[in-house]
């Protein structure tokens, strides 16, 4: 297959990504309006660590290999980080919907490239610099501070970009010692641990069709990690990436069809400046690894 034919098919399996985790987040957002989030992203990660085991155990060298970490501390650092991340992300979807938190998550790829330096001792030029200041220009636009009332669960998704973004980095950091399968293991097992320690004391009753709708999400859950894994292994992180954005667009689109959400039109404007500043720093990046 040839590299054109591998880029092609990257692309198609991170569009099917990007809706996979767009309905992850409505199942979410359904979910924890009528249920406590500790424990809807308890269950999901229940799912997603025995897939990620299964996933281990038919892998070459087994359990054993995707046990041996170089940066144990790191891992479990890494896989705690995101499962709380999850629960402040679902915490702001049910308190600002999908449309709005996902138009501020948006701005992820440019913390990523802000805390690149001082987490990864990486450069930042100048280009980058102001596209991550263009970018933050749009999410002040999406927030409108100063304008009537400012609603501090504006604040919500923020933190979660910031804290993904930073699993981000950490991602890249574990990857110089540890193998991309893993790192995977990891997340999914140490998530697993520390969700159960916080929900299981926050264990609800749930009727029958909403056990449906969460064994929807688990399988979502497994299924968007899986094409991802695959979208990587096909074609360049870096020509692929930049189609991630498209989940802001299946989420907003689920919002407003399923939760009546609207799009307002300085978040519309906003979303528009965050997302042309995030990919000029995809893109800049990507001159910078091939220069």
């Amino acid at each position: 297959m040839s590299v054109e034919q591998n880029t092609r098919l990257g692309i198609l399996l991170m569009v099917a990504t990007s809706i996979v985790f767009a309905t992850q987040d409505a199942l979410s957002r359904h979910l924890a309006t009528t249920y406590n989030v500790w424990m809807v992203v308890m269950v999901r990660y229940w799912f997603f660590a025995s897939f990620v085991i299964v996933l281990a155990s038919r892998s070459p060298g087994g359990l054993a290999a995707a046990i041996r970490s170089a940066t144990p501390k790191t891992q479990i650092f890494r896989g705690v980080l995101l499962a709380l991340e999850i629960c402040v992300m679902v915490t702001g979807f049910v308190a600002l919907g999908l449309v709005e938190s996902h138009a501020v998550f948006a701005t992820y790829p440019l913390l990523v490239a802000a805390l690149s330096g001082p987490v990864l001792g990486e450069k930042v030029g100048w280009r980058r610099w102001t596209a991550i200041g263009i970018g933050f220009v749009g999410v002040l636009i999406i927030l409108e501070p100063g304008v009537g009332v400012f609603s501090p669960a504006a604040l919500i998704p923020l933190l979660a970009a910031t804290m993904f973004a930073l699993y981000g980095l950490l991602t890249r950091y574990v990857a110089r010692q540890d193998a991309a399968s893993v790192s995977f293991f990891w997340t999914g097992t140490v998530g697993a641990v520390v969700m159960t320690a916080i929900g299981i004391w926050h264990w609800q009753s749930m009727i029958p069709m909403d056990w449906f709708w969460m064994g929807c999400l688990c399988i979502c859950s497994a299924l968007s990690h899986y094409l991802l894994i695959r979208a990587y292994e096909v074609a360049e992180a870096s020509a692929i990436q930049p189609f991630a954005y498209l989940q802001l667009v299946f989420a907003s689109a689920l919002g407003i069809t399923l939760f009546g959400e609207t799009l307002r039109i300085n978040v519309a404007i906003g979303c528009v400046i965050v997302v042309c500043a995030g990919l000029f720093t995809l893109w800049r990046q990507r001159v910078r690894e091939k220069g």
